[in-house]
């Protein structure tokens, strides 16, 4: 493999860095800028609203140009945006900072797998992607703990500083391993991608990843106050869980995409939603019982990202049966659903928080995952119903 694809995984490591560890800061953030939590957890919504804007407009905007010089000005879109946020004096240049910083990470991800397999020979490509998103992976097992620990100890403005300098490390690899001439595929039409957005069987998938990425999120985006104030964890030990959550991530992901690969994408996502739904509401029980929720947040992780391959690789089947000249939009627009569903699942959490409280976050995420199941039914009615074509 290109030594050129690890400046792509680098770049991904910080982008997943930054994205996620904001859910260890929220507690920390809302008491430096005197803000209420659920303001806080604003900053996971609107960085999701920003990827999820970029990812279909700014790739469309940029479908002609040259594409490294488009990887390099989200790097260094990203690294501004960090560095904004390490400046920022209050929560509105903090908010602004992190929408800046999520318009680079939607495009980055829409582009970065064609960048990938431009450095590989056919036979390789699907292992340059996996190469590429194991940054991703890595973030949330090592750079999201460390983030936190980072900004618990020294400051949350720190921790976006630390990011940034990943980012500019990020930035000079791509420009001195990075080839000029990588292949570009002909960008869609205006049509074609219009398509992509109305065509009722793809936005049913798209509903069923946001809702059911977004349930997890009602009450990820308060998990640190959870083990604080409810669990009764200190501070530092949070970080270490974050931790043990992100390796369980990391291994039901691999699970997840094995048991879309075995069983089908829909019978994949009967199980992952199912239990992901159980194990939110298990949560409103165990989260007073340190040893309880512990195994909740292993069994959590599991289920929460497993549910990623099976999204996607359903979208692009039904992509190719029915847009066929448009799947890697219709991919595209799969990620920015991802996001949707974060940012709506962070918002609503805010609200349950403020009119209800902390600890009802949990049981509802898992309501909303249970909607996410039954659109899964719906759509493998469907596709029951629909002869399968060549």
């Amino acid at each position: 493999m290109p030594i050129a694809l690890f400046a792509l995984t680098l770049s991904a490591f910080a982008i997943g860095t930054t994205e996620f560890v904001i859910v260890g800061l929220v507690p920390t953030i809302a008491q430096d800028l005197g803000v209420p939590l659920p303001s806080a957890g604003l900053l996971v919504s609107l960085y999701a609203l920003g990827v999820a804007v970029g990812a279909p407009v700014l790739t469309a905007l940029t479908g002609r140009w040259n594409r490294k010089w488009v990887l390099l000005s989200l790097m260094s879109l990203f690294i501004v945006g960090n560095v904004l946020a390490w400046m920022a004096p209050n929560y509105a240049s903090l908010m602004t900072a992190r929408i800046l910083t999520g318009l680079a990470h939607g495009v980055f991800f829409s582009i970065g797998s064609t960048i990938a397999t431009s450095l590989v020979s056919k036979e390789k490509e699907a292992s340059a992607i996996a190469i590429m998103f194991t940054g991703l992976t890595v973030a949330l097992v090592t750079g999201v703990p460390l983030g936190t620990f980072i900004g618990q100890t020294f400051g949350w403005r720190a921790t976006f500083l630390t990011v940034a300098v990943l980012g500019a490390i990020a930035l000079i690899g791509s420009a001195l391993l990075v080839p000029k001439n990588l292949k570009q595929s002909k960008p869609a039409t205006l049509s074609q991608q219009f398509e992509v957005i109305t065509h009722p069987r793809l936005l049913l998938v798209y509903a069923m990843t946001a809702i059911g990425y977004g349930g997890s999120f009602t009450a990820f985006t308060y998990l640190t106050p959870i083990l604080e104030d409810v669990t009764g964890f200190a501070s530092g030990i949070v970080g270490v869980l974050l931790l043990v959550y992100g390796i369980s991530v990391a291994t039901g992901n691999i699970w997840g995409g094995k048991l879309a690969d075995r069983h089908g994408p829909t019978s994949a996502l009967y199980i992952i939603f199912g239990g992901l739904a159980a194990t939110l509401f298990l949560l409103t029980f165990t989260a007073y019982n340190p040893i309880a929720v512990v195994i909740t947040l292993l069994v959590w992780g599991a289920f929460a990202f497993g549910n990623v391959p099976g999204l996607q690789v359903y979208v692009v089947q039904l992509a190719e049966r029915y847009t066929p000249h448009s799947v890697d939009v219709a991919s595209g627009l799969n990620i920015a659903a991802f996001n949707i569903g974060i940012a709506g699942g962070a918002w609503l959490g805010g609200h349950v928080v403020e009119d209800m409280g902390l600890m009802h976050t949990p049981w509802i995420g898992g309501v909303i995952v249970l909607s996410a199941l039954v659109l899964t039914r719906i759509s493998a009615t469907l596709d029951n119903r629909e002869p399968a074509t060549a």
